[in-house]
């Protein structure tokens, strides 16, 4: 692939071009500079239609994007951590790579085991030595004379 392709896994490359990054003023305290220069970044990034993507990397990256993900399958992060632009803009590519790479990652199947006679027999047999115990506690009325 070519170097101005994010590389995300060895398989998965993001072309830049499906990154749109946009501008915004942050919040939060920083004086005169809050109010003046706008660097917080804003990444959009429309997992639904990215052609880099395979499809079951796809409905994984919008399930595990949960509420940051829009009706339409757009992802978008806000990063306002730091003071520059720049930093943002990487914190901001990052946490979509972490996503993306997250979501890459095939889940296991789950087989269902059945638990062993034994296993299910010292359960019965602890559950008993418990009941005896708490028996042993209780109070009754005809002990109150």
């Amino acid at each position: 692939m070519p170097d101005s392709h994010l590389q995300i896994t060895p398989a998965i490359y993001l072309d830049p071009s499906e990154i749109e990054m946009t501008f915004i003023r942050s919040g939060g305290p920083g004086g005169q500079n809050v109010n003046k220069v706008s660097t917080a970044a804003q990444l959009r990034f429309s997992a639904a239609t990215s052609p880099s993507l395979p499809a079951a990397v796809r409905n994984r990256v919008l399930v595990l994007a949960g509420k940051r993900a829009t009706k339409d399958g757009v992802i978008v992060f806000t990063a306002h951590e730091h003071r520059s632009q720049e930093r943002n803009r990487d914190e901001a590519i990052a946490r979509l790579v972490d996503l993306i790479q997250r979501a890459a990652i095939v889940p296991k199947r789950r087989v269902p085991t059945r638990a062993t006679r034994g296993s299910k027999e010292r359960r019965l047999v602890k559950k008993k030595q418990r009941g005896g115990v708490k028996s042993t506690r209780r109070v009754t009325p005809w002990d109150d004379d």
